[in-house]
């Protein structure tokens, strides 16, 4: 991970990483034990979602509605980490997030490359405008696809 630094100091900064981590943990945890209201609790109201497969959802309802469709059911057999690698903070207020994902199936291992991008509202930070893809084919954990398909 390389934070990249703004108009903040060192010590806030190192605690807003902190509570963004606390977000992907959730998006983790929600994802994996299939919770779609804990998921969704985690969006601004007026979301954008970019689904792996490439479906753009706008605003919470659409993303409740999928996430409500495709969840329950939908991590059988595999699961899904997230890694940190990035994080920018544009302004104090609004983060760049840029993150590893590892879904593990029977099938083998598969790579995506999320950009979230979080804003603190309330003293919670939000899921404002996600998009998740899957990584470039030379990531050597993803050489059969089993979650993403072709990467190209």
């Amino acid at each position: 991970m390389s934070p990249m630094t703004t108009d903040i100091d060192t010590r806030t900064r190192d605690a807003e990483i902190e509570a963004i981590l606390r977000v992907v943990a959730a998006v983790e945890h929600a994802q994996n034990n299939e919770l779609p209201d804990a998921f969704l609790e985690l969006f601004r109201a007026d979301a954008i979602w970019t689904t792996g497969g490439g479906q753009r959802l706008f605003g919470r309802d659409a993303i409740a509605a999928f996430t409500h469709r495709v969840l329950p059911g939908g991590m059988r057999g595999m699961s899904v980490a997230f890694e940190l690698e990035h994080v920018l903070f544009i302004r104090p207020d609004v983060a760049a997030v840029k993150l590893r994902q590892l879904y593990r199936t029977s099938e083998g291992t598969d790579v995506g490359t999320p950009l979230w991008i979080l804003a603190k509202e309330d003293g919670h930070w939000r899921l404002t405008a996600c998009q998740n893809m899957a990584a470039p084919d030379d990531e050597t954990e993803a050489q059969d696809r089993p979650v993403f398909g072709s990467a190209t």
